[in-house]
């Protein structure tokens, strides 16, 4: 070898050693000082195991991957992962391009790296989407596999600047209410078929089918499970699908345009979410972004979401199936979050039949979603809800509530849409006995609360036989239309609350009991302040001093019993 030949033996040796360190860096090899993220957490915290990755690199290209955004490279990832997995596990490269393909299946000590303005696109050939086994909105039940899909495996990441598109807009219907005409018209200029009313799009009749099929919601439960391929085009997967599994890193990527839900870890352990932005059109059914299911000892901060449903949900599977499951989602903090669209900002629910413990969430900020903080469920569903630890949440141009319970949810969204009836969830007066099937929510705390231009200030609503449970609110400032109204409440405590509806009363108690009302202000141009009704309202605790003329401004209907004065 002449010197020159060396020399540039020696320059490759040293660019290739660069770049394979700046990999193996952004890969997360080694541990990432995150204690800060455990600071003024309420209750005793788990430390999440974090991955850790061999400075091993494998790029998708050295497997016959082609970046034209033509050729699909489902096998080249398949080689790439399995060329890894044979040395213990590494980092698979995924380099600037346009990568089309069908799923990626993990397997353990895996970290798929995308570099910035990689772009990995999900193949629309549904073909490529074999039937699987999941549990779908909380439901044991068959989909398709999903475009990323984990199952059983440890010490797994999703890591990089890249970008992975779910190519949902070929799987989702679409109701014709949540498009402008040209959208329309030009959605339908690309194919598929209208229901009988012909304000719904469908991508093919098999997905049709499915959707004449299903009773309620995405599960077809009226043909035989036999008869699940006929309707494959329905089951469209979620696009993240993850679960089984321990020690699990996403930290980096953007994901977008999923089929149905963006994100979905299930019956996981030691996970952490950061640095992520997760997206889907505003319009897009089941257009989630993230929804933990059946999870403990996991992290979720930095993120930005922008979504066409629930942005950061909270589940543990649904009635029968989630309670024989018995696997609560536990210990997990939320910190340094935005959203900018979506039906609710944080959520917990409908799903929660395994109960919901032990969560801090803080320092986020809602932008124009339709719910603030949203807390839902119905009779049927058991489950606990409990020891929730709300704080600083900046909240602006929410429509509807900035903090909501439903315990009548029957699936509408907070904003009606045109098939939606406000009906379908109206509150029934009758009590019903209480069993394994009845949700409870309580001891959640919520503090340092701000949002103005919204809709309603608070919704605080139980069930006639399950009150919702010492709920405190403390510190908020809240500029709405509408003030606070508590239903069925037990143990409501509201302290230093300042309510500026643009009318009606600043709270309206009804057929609640234990609440206590402390440094509470307002401004209200109604001549009542606060309403106690219903025969069923019992020790309310006001304070005198609180209000201009007490004898003015509260009104206590006749059925209502012990209103005191501090």
């Amino acid at each position: 070898m002449n010197k020159y030949s060396r020399l540039t033996f020696i320059v490759f040796l040293l660019i290739f050693g660069c770049q394979r360190a700046e990999v193996s860096s952004q890969g997360s090899s080694s541990k990432i000082d995150i204690s800060s993220i455990y600071h003024d957490v309420e209750f005793e915290m788990p430390e999440v195991k974090q991955t850790s990755f061999p400075d091993l690199t494998v790029n998708i290209i050295d497997h016959g991957a082609v970046s034209d955004g033509v050729t699909k490279n489902t096998q080249a990832f398949e080689k790439a992962i399995e060329a890894i997995s044979r040395q213990g596990g590494g980092t698979v490269l995924v380099p600037r391009g346009i990568w089309l393909t069908g799923p990626i299946i993990f397997k353990s000590n895996i970290n798929l790296h995308l570099e910035a303005g990689a772009l990995i696109q999900f193949s629309k050939d549904f073909d490529d989407y074999p039937l699987v086994e999941t549990s779908f909105e909380g439901l044991n039940t068959v989909r398709c596999i999903s475009p990323i899909y984990a199952d059983g495996v440890e010490n797994i990441a999703i890591t990089g600047e890249g970008t992975l598109d779910g190519n949902g807009d070929a799987w989702r219907p679409v109701k014709k209410s949540k498009m402008t005409d040209s959208q329309w018209k030009s959605l339908l200029a690309t194919g598929g078929m209208l229901n009988d009313k012909g304000d719904m799009w469908f991508p093919s009749n098999s997905s049709y089918q499915g959707y004449l099929a299903s009773s309620n919601f995405n599960v077809p439960d009226l043909i035989d499970a036999s008869e699940l391929e006929t309707v494959k085009d329905f089951l469209r997967p979620v696009m993240v699908s993850i679960k089984n599994s321990k020690r699990i890193l996403l930290d980096g990527p953007t994901f977008q345009n999923s089929p149905a839900w963006n994100i979905h870890p299930l019956m996981n352990e030691d996970l952490i979410i950061r640095n992520l932005n997760v997206r889907n059109p505003w319009y897009s059914q089941n257009g989630d972004g993230l929804d933990l299911e059946s999870c403990k000892n996991v992290l979720i901060y930095n993120n930005i979401f922008d979504v066409g449903d629930d942005a950061i949900c909270f589940k543990s599977g649904k009635d029968k199936d989630g309670r024989e499951r018995g696997m609560p989602t536990e210990n997990v903090i939320v910190k340094n979050n935005i959203v900018y669209h979506g039906h609710g900002g944080f959520v917990i629910g409908s799903e929660m039949s395994g109960g919901v413990r032990n969560v801090h969430i803080s320092s986020c900020t809602f932008m124009g979603t339709d719910v603030g903080l949203r807390f839902k469920s119905t009779r049927g569903r058991g489950g606990i809800v409990e020891h929730i630890y709300i704080s600083d949440i900046d909240m602006i141009n929410i429509p509807t509530d900035v903090i909501n319970f439903n315990m009548f949810y029957g699936g509408n969204s907070p904003v009606l849409e045109a098939d939606q009836s406000a009906e379908d969830e109206a509150r029934d007066e009758q009590a019903f006995p209480v069993n394994e099937e009845t949700p409870i929510f309580r001891n959640i705390h919520m503090k340092n609360i701000k949002a103005t231009n919204s809709g309603t200030a608070a919704n605080f609503q139980g069930l006639p036989e399950m009150n919702l449970q010492n709920v405190t609110l403390e510190n908020a400032l809240l500029q709405t239309k509408n003030g606070i109204l508590a239903v069925d409440s037990d143990g409501l405590q509201l302290k230093d609350v300042r309510v500026i509806p643009t009318k009606g009363a600043a709270l309206t108690l009804y057929n609640s009991k234990n609440v206590e009302v402390v440094d509470f202000s307002y401004e209200v141009s109604d001549s009542k302040v606060v309403k106690v009704l219903g025969s069923l309202s019992s020790n309310i605790s006001l304070r005198k001093q609180d209000f201009k003329n007490h004898n003015d401004e509260v009104e206590v209907s006749s059925g209502a019993s012990v209103v005191s004065y501090q």
